[in-house]
């Protein structure tokens, strides 16, 4: 080892480090919590902490999650920003952007922004971004929002179950996509028809049938093809939040060919769930759009593999027990979320395995693709100039999912019982191991993270 070799602060040596989407052996040398050097695994890098991953481990970057509901303040017994924060470490996920609903005042105003910022402050545990909120009435707030660092713009087609954040109709979507234009800005939609549900059967009761009933893919569809024709005829970028119809996927391929700027995602449980599998009164089961059929899952696969969708982050939306799983297991009344920040990646790897699709396409999809949604230019991959967010991820151990053992707030999770492939055994944020006690996460800024 020569003494001329540079001390950096952590180096990281394995067998299997994804780097330029490959895994390779190697050794990271990460200096004041960037990526600075990138050698051959042998090549003797030194640092003040020096990790030798084990031979079932591998190295990837750090997950990023762009559609987090931390609901802190308002509903922070929902969720709060040190639980969820914690979760995400858990999972491997280093970054999050968090929703402008349900926190209470929703962020669709620069002043709700620094509320929402107060609140995270000094206690997050990876970084942190923030949407905003495109409601109606607040079409003046958008360029002041973007110009505070907001990501983008979140809006709902239909009502979105609390009365603080009210939906846009059609027009009011492509007035402020029009105002989003002018300046660069993102709208992500939750695109879902609200006449189309309207005249869907009701959900009443226990029976999942019914609830899927009421949301049914035309729903997802009619509103796809409004965010596609609006987002045509101004120019500007739209995405698609969870979608779960894969009905929509020939329709989302054409809009992309034709040169709309269209990105989509898809969740976990659309990809891993299955209608045919949830038991009536199974209420931890329950979000919207709806988990569906097997064949719909088997769809959305192939959506992912052939690029028509884009990414794949989780829509961690909790609540408290007593309105995520009433008593009854009314899938009328009971909050819809689906709760799985610390279990994203081996949820999706379990599945993906199965299918024979590589790990690094799956953290492709789950880090590389978000952070590039959201143009977090440092996060996403293990490269020179990057933040060293890292994951130490053993893809062929395994565990049984057991609520006690997650961080979010709530013990609630469709998955309670499932044996998983995949468990995270270190997380790193900018170079420094989280170690769950002392918050060292950031606040992120559009443009400036």
């Amino acid at each position: 080892m020569s003494e001329r070799m540079p001390q950096h602060d952590l180096v990281v040596r394995g067998r299997r480090v994804l780097t330029d989407s490959v895994f390779r052996p190697c050794e990271i040398g990460v200096t004041a919590g960037v990526v600075v050097a990138i050698e051959p695994h042998g090549a003797g890098l030194r640092g003040r902490e020096e990790v030798e991953l084990q031979n079932d481990e591998a190295l990837l970057p750090g997950l990023v999650d762009t559609h987090v509901h931390v609901d802190e303040p308002g509903r922070t017994e929902w969720e709060g920003f040190a639980s969820a924060t914690k979760a995400a470490a858990a999972g491997g996920v280093t970054t999050i952007v968090d929703m402008p609903l349900n926190s209470v005042p929703p962020t669709v105003s620069v002043e709700a922004l620094e509320i929402k910022r107060r609140a995270a402050r000094s206690q997050v545990f990876v970084d942190v971004g923030f949407w905003g909120g495109a409601v109606p009435g607040n079409t003046r707030e958008l360029g002041p929002l973007h110009d505070a660092g907001v990501f983008g713009f979140k809006c709902f087609l239909l009502p979105s179950g609390v009365d603080e954040f009210p939906p846009l109709d059609a027009a009011e979507m492509e007035r402020d996509m029009a105002e989003l234009a002018g300046f660069g800005g993102l709208l992500i939609v939750h695109a879902e028809d609200a006449a189309t549900i309207e005249h869907a059967p009701h959900a009443q009761g226990a029976r999942y049938d019914r609830f899927l009933a009421s949301r049914p893919h035309t729903a997802e569809d009619v509103a796809i093809a409004e965010v596609i024709d609006r987002a045509r005829r101004t120019g500007a970028r739209a995405h698609i939040l969870h979608l779960s119809s894969s009905d929509a996927l020939p329709l989302i391929a054409a809009a992309k060919r034709d040169g709309v700027r269209l990105t989509v995602e898809t969740c976990p449980h659309y990809l891993t769930l299955t209608a045919e599998d949830v038991l009536d009164g199974a209420t931890a089961f329950k979000c919207c759009p709806p988990i569906r059929e097997a064949a719909n899952r088997e769809r959305l696969w192939e959506g992912l593999v052939d690029g028509t969708i884009d990414c794949i982050v989780t829509d961690h939306s909790p609540a408290t027990i007593d309105l995520k799983a009433p008593a009854d297991g009314d899938f009328a009344v009971a909050w819809g979320g689906v709760s799985s920040l610390q279990l994203g990646l081996p949820v999706v790897w379990t599945e993906a395995r199965r299918r024979g699709i590589p790990l690094e396409k799956v953290v492709e999809w789950m880090s590389a693709r978000p952070a590039a949604l959201t143009g977090l230019a440092r996060k996403g991959g293990i490269a020179l100039g990057f933040d060293a967010d890292l994951s130490v991820f053993a893809p062929d151990d395994g565990f049984v999912v057991d609520v006690a053992r997650l961080h979010h707030k709530n013990p609630v999770s469709p998955y309670v019982g499932r044996a998983l492939s995949g468990v995270v055994r270190e997380t790193f944020l900018r170079g420094e191991r989280v170690d769950f006690a002392e918050p060292r996460g950031r606040l992120l800024r559009r443009g400036a993270a």
